[in-house]
């Protein structure tokens, strides 16, 4: 008998609505939609009503459902080698691996490009398909198992995301927006190695050439101290083109905590360091996001 016919129906509820969560990466999303709003506030114009502010962060929230699910689907098989992904729902079979989500996804990214071009203009519309693209296909199916440097330029998937925002206020791009997509676009491979070396073993077994795996997990430590001082010192560049004090505070704090994280890492490579650089970079975008918001708002 199935395992699931023994599961009350609460309980198969809420493991569907975990699945679905995980398939859509909508943590991930989420964080994506948050620099799309954040790339709104910056930039300089009339401010969106809420209705445009509601098309913008749904178009790209969906889009980035579309793409993380396009990523599972595609690599459902690799994922059983992982220990990180084989609870997968493909892997699993909790949900079947059918070509109907192709359908689905396919149905999703062109509802939310076809959202922003109707609702804000075409320039937003265009940057909202780019990172979907750039996530699902350039990295997914292009670079991530033929190049180290995958994640450099799958990183600008998060950096289209902030264009997005801007361009809804004004297609004309000003330098903060700009700013803001190079901060996102130097951060995605530091967040990204930090994982990849505590997970080296994994990404190794399933042939997928991560920078730790290619180059070793001493040296890869080493390259992320100098990405995240790289990045420390871009995110404070905004300051010389209208950016607060609020902002500062943001960036050099999350930023300062970040280049901290690394340098254990690299003084000693280990698994839990290499976990501490990754969440020092979560708290390093968060806190430079927010202190922009604030930042946006109140100049």
């Amino acid at each position: 008998m199935h395992t699931d016919a023994l599961r009350p129906p609460r309980s198969l509820a809420a493991q569907r609505t975990r699945d679905v969560v995980s398939l859509f990466k909508l943590r991930i999303g989420t964080l994506i939609m948050i620099t799309a709003l954040v790339g709104m506030v910056v930039a300089p114009g009339p401010a969106l009503g809420w209705a445009q502010v509601l098309v913008l962060a749904l178009s790209v929230l969906v889009a980035s459902a579309s793409a993380g699910a396009f990523n599972q689907y595609v690599e459902y098989k690799s994922d059983q080698l992982m220990a990180r992904t084989r609870k997968r729902a493909f892997v699993t079979g909790a949900l079947p691996h059918h070509p109907a989500w192709l359908v689905l996804m396919a149905a999703m990214l062109a509802g939310a490009v076809a959202a922003a071009w109707l609702v804000l203009n075409g320039a937003a519309a265009v940057y909202v398909f780019l990172g979907a693209f750039f996530y699902a296909f350039v990295y997914t199916v292009w670079l991530k198992r033929r190049s180290s440097m995958n994640i450099v330029i799958g990183g600008l998937a998060g950096s289209f995301a902030v264009l997005a925002g801007a361009a809804a206020v004004d297609p004309t791009l000003g330098p903060l927006p700009l700013l803001l997509a190079l901060v996102l676009f130097l951060w995605t491979p530091p967040h990204f190695w930090a994982l990849a070396i505590a997970n080296r073993a994994d990404y190794a077994e399933a042939g997928v050439p991560m920078l730790p795996v290619v180059v070793g997990s001493e040296r890869a430590a080493r390259i992320v101290l100098v990405s995240t001082v790289a990045l420390l010192v871009a995110s404070l560049l905004p300051m010389f083109w209208g950016a607060g004090v609020v902002y500062l505070v943001g960036a050099l704090g999350g930023g300062l905590h970040f280049v901290h994280k690394a340098w254990l890492l690299a003084r000693e490579v280990t698994r839990p360091r290499a976990m501490s650089a990754f969440f020092a970079s979560l708290v390093q975008l968060s806190t430079l996001l927010v202190a922009a918001c604030v930042d946006g708002l109140v100049r």
